[in-house]
Parts: C-alpha cells; structure tokens; sequence
C-alpha cells in the first residue's frame, strides 16, 4: 500500500452520519490496539512509524492537527548542538552529529547542508569562565565566547563527523577575509568561524512524510488528527473527536504520551499527574528584506548575544528568518511572538550588520512554540538538558496497561529516539525488533537523485505532463512523492491558483484529499509554505477555501468559517492581517 493511497482518505469518503471522518469511523468499529501514542508531533510520529514497521497493532491520536505544536516552531535545522559540549552533553552531540549526517542521506528531500558562520569579536573572551560553567552548569553573568574557546568547540564537533564526511570540516577567517566574504558583516568582527550542520527547509512535511511511512505498513497502523486524549480508565484511553464532540475508548496494553511541552497536562488528564516538564518558548520573525538577504551569503548567520541566548540569521525560501529567544512559558497559555522579543531581534540584527535597517513593515510573519524540556527549577534555560528520557508507570484501573512518558527530544534525533522508545515499547510487549530504521530513507527521499545527472534525468523523466520547470519544483517540495501527484493531476488541464502562481488547483486538491487535511488552516500552514513566506492574501484564501471544499464537499457556510477562523489565526498568533498585500500587526 503506497504512502499516498493507505488510510489518507478525509471527510468526504465517510458514510456515517455528516461530519464523521473515515479515520474515525474505522478506529470506533475497532477501538483497540497493543499501543496507543498520544500526540502526533514529530517525536510521536516517528515512533509510530517504527512501531509500524515492527508490525505492532499501533493508533496514533492527535487533538490538533500533525505537527501543529512544538514541531512546527522550530529553528528549521538539524543539527549536533555545538554548545551542549559546554554543558558537558557528550553523548547527545555524538548521536545528535550520527543522525544529522543520517538525515542528509535518507531525507535529501528536505535535509541538505547548511553552510554556517560565526561572527567572532575577541580573541580569548570566554576562556576562564567557560570551564567553571562546564563544571557546575551554572551560567552567571553571560560573557562572549572568543576564538580561542569557539576554535576548541569546533575542532572537537568536527571529531563527531567522522561517519562519512556528510559535512565539511570547519575553516577560521582573519577580518579582511570575512569582510571580503560577508562585506555588511559589523566592521569590528575579528574574526568568523565558519561550520556545517543542516538545514530543514520543511520541518511538517517531512513529518508528515515519516507519517506515510508509518501507514505504508499496513493496516495495523493507524493515525486520526483532531482526535484528543481526554481520560485515561478500565475501558482505555477515552478520546474525543474535535469535529463532531463525540466520544469513545481506545483500550491498549501500552500508552505513550508523546504530547512534548504538553506532556503534563495531558498526564493530567490521564488522571496521572506529573511534574516532568519545563518547556521555554522561543520565537521566531520572518523578514521579506532582499538586503538583508544578500548580506547573508546564503549562510547561516550563528552566534552567542551578549545576554547568553544563541540567535540565529538565516536565509530560508527567499525570507530571512531570525530568532530565536528563550523564555520560561505556561503551557496552559498560547506561545506568541511578543513585541519585546522583536525588539530583541532587531538589536540583534544591528548589531551582526549594523548599515542594514530593519522595520516592522517588513515581517511577514512571525512565529513561537515551547521546547518540550525536562523540569529545571533553578537551573537557566542555556543549561538545561536538550537530551531526552522515559519515565515509566503503571495503569491501576487496567491491570495489564503500562503508561509511558517521553520528556524532551528535539528535531534532530527524531529517528534515534524513537528507536529507544519503540524498543522500550516492545520490551513491554514481550517482542523482538525485526528492522531498523538506520539508514532507511523516509518517504520522498526513496530514490532521490542527489547529484546533477540523476536530477536532470528525473526532471526530463517527469516533464512531459507539466513541463520541465514545473517538474524540477515538485521535486523539491516533495521529492519522489511528486510521482504520486504527477500521475493524479493533468498537466494539460490543471492551472496555477488565481492567487499563487507557486501552486496550481491540481496540486492544492492532491494535498486536501491524500494529506489528512480537515481545516484549511491545514493548508495554509502545514502542507504549504504559503503562511510562511507572508503570501496569504484575501483572496488566495478565498481561492484555497473553494478548491479544499470541493475535495471535502464543505458547504458555504463551512467555507465561509474555515476563512474566518484560518484569517483568526494568522492575526492572533502569527502577527499577518489580510489585506493586499498581508501586512504585520502587533501581537502582545
């Protein structure tokens, strides 16, 4: 069964009565399983695609949509953590550089070197405090880290890539050759310290590519969004579909609560309460500033502010992308990008390229999400743990049930961690593993041509419905699955959105009826890159509301709701009200 045609049918193949989905309607005629996983972030993804792939009877559950979370705030990149060495966090740099370097080989799709610089402003700036810090992991007073310090970290990074040579080593510049490379770079720079990690140019899709994989196992592996766990009893997990409110109970021998920041509320509603966690919001501002662009170099701008916090510049689909900030969050309130915090981007932005001036005019979007970190009291935030671990506890009204609680994880050792839990799964079960996941490709990174020839033979093997251009952009939104929406759509009758000559109706249709989609919100911010880049206007989303309608057979008023909420959203908590074009508006 291939990923696009397994169980990703949507609202207008179901046949109970109106507003039940397929998914749901199928999980209620067969409410069990061995293991139910509770949240559809990338960490609870990948362990269903795992568990799938041992043949293990597994539901995912959703309350949101897949990767709507922490998931989709992130820094989009993949990378080794060059200052967990400070905190002393050997091993997770170890795994963290093993699965980047794993993850350029078997999701060339979507995770592709990043060419990173370090601005550097002193010589030996650091050099006393650092080694007190790695001691005792306390912070203090937050100083610059100089060359000499960065020069050690580096030099000991590039000894954990020595897997295969997936990224080159580091180089160190003198002031005149960085200038001469990065001539808008603050004249006071000494010197620039130049690394790989890699890019994630689109953290959801390729969640939701790892998801296929999952379905492509088989039957026994199911996954429903917009499916919340609300209780946890003798029956089984009690869940409630946030279309139609109804309910019902999943009984399973093990749960997984993979709900990241949320982990204790949903535990909460378990019935288990827990103290696990301690999750710090960072934010996130889109820039559309072509200056600002081009003074990148196409690079990864990376340093250390004079506060402690690292920052980041990055060029990502033609915007420039900054953040991130790292603040203590309540999870029972919504993450959102403040007005402070873009002050803080703009100070930082002067201060790594002071003649470029940066307004508010320019944000096309802006974004915020809680890491999911463990519980850290007193600790500051640059030391907590980014590793992860597994707490354990019995089901006292199911005899039989064992709860398990993932606390942290990140993007980068999504494949490596959930292995660990999987086996930690099937050690429960009584069960052996039967294939690993090391080395497997996910989804649109099967076959995918990584040199020049092997593209140019895909792009001229894939042109003749939609022409060679078109071809060549499919592959890079999709990679190989692009195969599946070229033999769907016809290239002859399918025609770009009236409001986005990047997507065509064809395509938009494709994703509503193969990708989960339930609101158009879905659309807009996870199947596309649409919000992203600041690109929603008025009447795209009208436009998008019609053909994601006709998919599903929304009615007007259906129609009409999914603009006003998707409209709702982008203005609350990403900053964009529609106009034409979409303009920025303060969000406190």
């Amino acid at each position: 069964m291939s990923p696009t045609t397994s169980t990703q049918t949507n609202s207008r193949n179901a046949s109970a009565r109106p507003g039940t989905r397929a998914e749901v309607a199928a999980l209620r005629a067969r409410p069990e399983a061995s293991v139910v996983i509770i949240g559809g972030g990338i960490n609870g993804i990948a362990t269903f695609r795992d568990l799938a792939l041992q043949g293990v009877d597994v539901v995912l559950v959703e309350r949101d949509d897949f990767v709507s979370g922490a998931s989709s705030a992130s820094s989009h990149m993949i990378h080794g953590g060059i200052r967990y060495l400070e905190n002393g966090e050997f091993r997770l740099v170890r795994e963290s550089v093993r699965e980047r370097n794993a993850l350029i080989r078997i999701a060339p799709h979507y995770v592709k070197p990043l060419q990173t610089t370090v601005p550097i402003y002193s010589t030996f700036a650091g050099i006393l405090s650092a080694p007190l810090r790695f001691l005792t992991h306390r912070q203090g007073k937050p100083t610059e880290r100089g060359a000499a310090l960065i020069k050690t970290g580096l030099t000991i990074y590039d000894a954990f890539s020595r897997d295969g040579g997936s990224v080159p080593r580091h180089r160190f510049l003198g002031a005149k050759q960085s200038l001469a490379e990065l001539p808008a770079l603050n004249p006071g720079v000494k010197y620039t310290a130049t690394y790989y990690d890699a890019s994630m140019h689109d953290p959801e899709r390729l969640a939701l590519d790892v998801l296929a994989d999952g379905l492509a196992a088989g039957t026994h592996a199911r996954a429903v969004n917009y499916l919340e766990a609300v209780g946890l009893g003798a029956r089984g997990v009690r869940v409630r579909d946030a279309v139609t409110g109804d309910e019902f109970d999943l009984a399973a021998d093990v749960v997984v609560n993979t709900s990241g920041p949320w982990t204790d509320l949903t535990n909460e509603q378990l019935g288990r309460p827990s103290g696990y966690m301690g999750g710090t919001k960072g934010s996130h501002i889109v820039l559309d500033h072509p200056e600002l662009l081009a003074a990148t170099g196409g690079r990864e701008i990376f340093f250390e502010h004079e506060d402690g916090r690292i920052v980041l510049i990055y060029p990502l689909k033609g915007r420039v992308m900054v953040g991130t900030t790292d603040l203590e969050h309540d999870m029972r309130e919504p993450a959102v990008c403040t007005e402070e915090e873009v002050d803080y981007f703009f100070d930082l932005i002067a201060h790594v390229f002071p003649a470029i001036r940066v307004d508010r005019s320019q944000i096309v979007y802006r974004f915020s999400g809680v890491r999911p970190l463990p519980r850290h009291d007193d600790t500051q935030p640059g030391f907590v743990s980014r590793d992860y671990r597994i707490e354990r506890a019995d089901v006292a009204e199911r005899p039989g049930t064992t709860l398990l609680s993932l606390v942290g994880g990140k993007w980068t050792t999504f494949r490596a961690l959930a292995e660990h839990l999987s086996d930690e799964v099937l050690g429960i079960l009584g069960r052996a593993r039967t294939r690993s996941t090391w080395g497997l490709p996910i989804g649109g990174g099967a076959g995918y041509p990584t040199t020049d020839d092997a593209r140019r033979v895909w792009i001229v093997g894939h042109g003749d419905e939609v022409g060679r251009e078109r071809a060549e952009v499919l592959l890079e939104r999709y990679g190989t699955r692009a195969e599946a929406l070229l033999a769907e759509i016809d290239g002859e009758e399918d025609t770009a959105l009236a409001g986005h000559d990047g997507y065509t109706r064809g395509e938009i249709a494709w994703i509503a009826r193969t990708e989960h989609v339930v609101h158009l919100a879905d659309v807009v911010f996870r199947r596309t890159s649409l919000a992203f880049t600041g690109t929603v206007t008025a009447p795209l989303l009208d436009e998008l509301a019609e053909v994601v309608g006709d998919e599903l057979r929304w009615s007007a008023a259906t129609r009409r709701a999914e603009v006003e909420a998707t409209r709702a959203v982008l203005a609350e908590r990403h900053g964009v009200v529609l106009g034409e074009p979409a303009v920025a508006v303060p969000v406190d």
